[in-house]
């Protein structure tokens, strides 16, 4: 397995977690100023200043962003995300942005997050409609999500739909309690509504065997794909020592997406 080019930034996020990939799968780094060698396979943080640019270039990537479950604190406010701390869980993805969640992985590591999982709910006022970033609408070229979306949503429901944002004054967190289902383009608060019971649907191709949208009125949560999601996310501490690495390098094409 070859190991990848680590491409940094001058973010302190991007600097942290690619400094910690770079000692664990003991890699070369390389600023995203001077990186030009796009035969190369890469491993970065995030999509911008940069990044994404070599990303689009590159035959082969690893991508770390926040992970599935048990993330680290963020703090969403005036239009800008403040991360807390480093604690939580990162995911790493080869040739894409987010987990398919196929694979027949075992439940330990999933059992260490301590989740609370809720049985799926038989009841719902609403349908949450998770709005995405500017960022990600650019990234997979779907400008008028919102509006696209809702409008085929409207094809097979007509319960009240409630559009959220990251940066929407009620937190997710109280509109599941009373939400029939959640909807999104690949936004990791998906997994999330699934464990607090909320059957998710993604529009995002790779995901969307999840649920179709079109069976929004029959729902079913398959919680055997946390599974796989589990073994995919790892903490700061398991990328630096190298168990996050040694587990991708062997299994890297069970989480292959593209």
């Amino acid at each position: 397995m070859e190991k990848p080019v680590v491409v940094y930034t001058d973010h302190i996020i991007n600097k942290t977690l690619c400094y910690n990939f770079a000692k664990g799968s003991d890699s070369l780094m390389c600023s995203v100023s001077n990186f030009k060698d796009y035969n190369r396979t890469i491993a970065t943080y995030g999509v911008l200043r940069g990044t994404l640019e070599i990303i689009n270039k590159v035959k082969n990537y690893y991508y770390m962003d926040h992970g599935y479950f048990n993330q680290s604190k963020r703090l969403f406010e005036n239009n800008r995300t403040n991360v807390i701390n480093l604690d939580g869980y990162f995911r790493i993805v080869y040739n894409n942005f987010i987990h398919n969640g196929k694979g027949n992985y075992p439940n330990d590591r999933l059992k260490k997050l301590n989740l609370k999982i809720i049985e799926p709910k038989k009841s719902g006022n609403y349908i949450i409609l998770s709005e995405p970033s500017e960022a990600m609408k650019k990234l997979y070229n779907v400008p008028n999500w919102t509006e696209d979306t809702l409008k085929l949503v409207r094809k097979y429901t007509d319960r009240k739909v409630v559009v959220h944002n990251k940066f929407s004054e009620k937190p997710l967190n109280l509109l599941f309690k009373d939400a029939w289902a959640f909807v999104s383009l690949q936004s990791t608060a998906g997994f999330t509504a699934m464990s607090n019971g909320v059957p998710s649907y993604f529009t995002e191709s790779s995901l969307n065997y999840i649920g179709k949208i079109e069976n929004i009125e029959n729902p079913n949560i398959d919680y055997k794909i946390f599974n796989n999601l589990a073994y995919g996310q790892w903490t700061l501490k398991e990328i630096e020592t190298g168990e996050a690495w040694e587990n991708i390098s062997k299994n890297y094409h069970d989480f292959e997406c593209a």
